[in-house]
């Protein structure tokens, strides 16, 4: 996925509505933000946004190119189409752009982009799916699978690999979204609890609970499917032993006797109809 298109998109209307200058610093040079990137990203986005709120539309498009990939992965993963998560992605920047001035500088820029995109595909499939069940009890958590889509280099192992990440991804898709989001930056983004507990708005404590009770679900879910697998494969055997066996019968039928049949009334060679001669 490119990022010239939003980048663009950004820029210019950044230029329509000539932002004026914010924030709590001077801003700097947009040669100075990609050398501070490497060292400390935190601060270099910070030093984005201040060119931004100085009316600079490099600083918008610093971030655009630097979070875009990031974002639409977050969204991607929570919302069923690579359509829809561009369109958050999009709407996501933009509310961004539009809410610059109300930026809180002691927070990372990251956690309130994630935060506007976990909300707007909360919203998004909560609209899709209106009801859902997280009923069952809260168990230990013990066994619950890592969700992470590992890089497999044998290439005859790819279709397996590409299968089983579109499982994870439907068995992510069956839970609630505050469970999906909680699973999908944890376990996918690699995000530390403090740090997702900023991006939903929620307590730690809160965030803990919802990846333990989401790996429960995810597992549950996860078991299901192999259930339905294995009974789908077991009746297409049984399926296939049947038709073999009405096929062997069939045969078996049609196949000719051995035996060369006698004309009514004549016996054969031998039988006492034939008796010698006195």
């Amino acid at each position: 996925m490119s990022a010239e298109p939003l980048t663009e998109q950004v820029a210019a209307t950044a230029v329509e509505t000539n932002l004026g200058a914010g924030g709590d610093g001077p801003a700097q040079d947009s040669r100075g933000v990609h050398d501070l990137q490497a060292s400390d990203p935190k601060a270099a986005d910070h030093a984005s946004m201040r060119l931004a709120l100085a009316g600079d539309e490099r600083g918008f498009a610093d971030l655009v190119s630097r979070y875009e990939r990031r974002a639409w992965r977050v969204a991607r993963n929570m919302v069923p189409s690579d359509e829809d998560a561009q369109d958050l992605v999009q709407e996501a920047f933009m509310r961004v752009f539009r809410s610059l001035e109300r930026f809180d500088f002691s927070h990372a820029f990251s956690t309130w982009l994630y935060r506007i995109v976990t909300n707007l595909a909360i919203d998004l499939l909560r609209k899709r799916r209106p009801t859902f069940s997280t009923t069952a009890a809260d168990d230990e958590d013990s066994s619950a699978p890592e969700i992470v889509d590992e890089r497999v280099e044998d290439p005859s192992a790819a279709l397996v690999r590409e299968e089983t990440v579109s499982e994870v991804q439907d068995c992510l898709n069956s839970l609630a979204p505050h469970f999906q989001s909680a699973l999908v930056l944890r376990e996918l983004e690699g995000m530390p609890c403090n740090d997702i507990a900023e991006v939903v708005g929620a307590t730690h404590v809160t965030v803990r609970w919802r990846l333990h009770r989401g790996r429960k679900l995810f597992q549950e879910e996860w078991e299901r499917r192999e259930r339905d697998r294995e009974l789908r494969a077991s009746a297409n055997t049984d399926n296939q032993h049947n038709v073999e066996t009405t096929s062997a019968d069939e045969r078996l039928e049609a196949k000719p006797s051995s035996k060369t049949a006698q004309p009514e009334g004549e016996a054969a060679p031998g039988s006492a109809k034939h008796g010698t001669k006195e």
